[in-house]
């Protein structure tokens, strides 16, 4: 692997949601991931077509059974080995497998030990069950989201498990990494996605304590209450997003739309904004969605199409960034941020579970004898 993080080694035990994604990141960067799978495991459902584990990429596979102590401790051998370990586990399933913090700590005193859950390591949910929508929502997120006579919608997975989760989780690896190649020691990173989209929350919470932000869905600038900060249907059923919230921008979105300012209500009296919503409605059901996107391309009108996923790849914006990347197959999103000296790359495809493994203990110092004795107690590595 090459990449700003060559060399550095990083043990994940298979999870879901954030834990991958997060590995996913590290091995983009050129980290060594080797995640750790459970023997038979069903997966996710992706099929047998293994191109499609977007989050597996760049990494190689270990299928273990942790009820077997055979294969605890050849985790925790790995462990050992390792610079960062990331899990997904509840409060306390690595540590009644014998592969707690304290364990792996004692053995590798510069590990950095990843703990990624949706409550935290403690608190009274903290053993609950629960998924992005639940942590989200427990937040204030959801509940700021939506139009105001509406349930709030459910949000993509990414502003919890990705954003909440997964993004918090890199960062604070990385600063505990930091930190041990200063002072040698390493420590637990507990990263909650509760706690992840709280801070998320952060500039919305001072708002609403600075009486700026009414505490409602579809009330405000931001979340779709202001009609210049909305999405409006076209003439072929498609929509436009709408952000002109600055006055020159605004100004430039009138123009474009050919609405004279004089006809219109002052945009600062919240009580003429359903009026300005209709008027900008029926302005832009005139035309197709493409044909705005054109005529609002030269301008700072802050408009632009809403595309689907499908659209995305071919929109040349994506094309001139090279936003996505052929590899393994097919076009998946490219590695980000950009870095000029050691760029990332997509590494081989997301393995089964076991695959690239016999090359992987090798090279993190696992002998041939003892890989032949994890394969003859039911481990996997091919």
């Amino acid at each position: 692997m090459t990449g700003p993080l060559s060399g550095l080694r990083v043990v994940e035990f298979s999870a879901i949601g954030p834990v991958p994604f997060c590995g996913m990141l590290l091995a983009d960067m050129g980290a060594d991931v080797l995640r750790l799978d459970r023997v038979n495991d069903p997966g996710l459902g992706i099929g047998k077509d293994q191109r499609f584990d977007v989050l597996g990429r760049g990494k190689r596979s270990v299928a273990v059974d942790l009820k077997r102590p055979q294969h605890v401790k050849l985790a925790l051998d790995l462990a050992a080995r390792a610079d960062i370990l990331i899990e997904g586990y509840r409060p306390g399933v690595m540590e009644r497998l014998g592969l707690g913090p304290e364990v792996c700590l004692a053995r590798n005193p510069r590990l950095v030990f990843g703990r990624m859950s949706g409550w935290g390591q403690d608190g009274p949910l903290a053993m609950s069950a629960g998924h992005d929508i639940n942590y989200v929502g427990l937040t204030g997120a959801l509940h700021a989201m939506g139009r105001p006579h509406d349930p709030p919608p459910p949000p993509l997975a990414i502003v919890g498990d990705f954003a909440g989760g997964a993004m918090m989780l890199i960062f604070g690896l990385l600063c505990a990494l930091l930190e041990a190649q200063r002072s040698g020691k390493g420590q637990i990173v507990d990263a909650a996605i509760f706690d992840g989209v709280n801070l998320l929350m952060a500039p919305f919470h001072a708002l609403l304590r600075a009486g700026r932000w009414l505490d409602r869905r579809g009330a405000n600038a931001l979340d779709g209450g202001a009609p210049w900060y909305d999405s409006y249907e076209t003439a072929d059923g498609k929509y436009l997003s709408v952000g002109a919230i600055e006055d020159k921008f605004y100004e430039e979105f009138l123009h474009v739309l050919q609405l004279d300012p004089a006809s219109l209500p002052q945009r600062s009296d919240r009580e003429q904004w359903p009026a300005l919503r209709t008027a900008f409605a029926a302005a832009i059901k005139r035309r197709k969605r493409d044909e705005w996107a054109s005529l609002f391309a030269e301008s700072d009108a802050c408009v632009a199409p809403v595309l689907s996923m499908g659209e995305v790849a071919s929109h040349p914006h994506s094309v001139a960034r090279r936003s996505f990347v052929e590899a393994n197959g097919f076009a998946q999103p490219a590695p980000t941020p950009r870095l000029s000296r050691t760029p990332a790359s997509i590494g081989r495809k997301g393995p089964t579970p076991g695959e690239y493994g016999e090359a992987a203990l090798l090279d993190w110092g696992v002998t041939h004898n003892e890989i032949a004795a994890f394969r003859d107690s039911g481990g996997l590595c091919t």
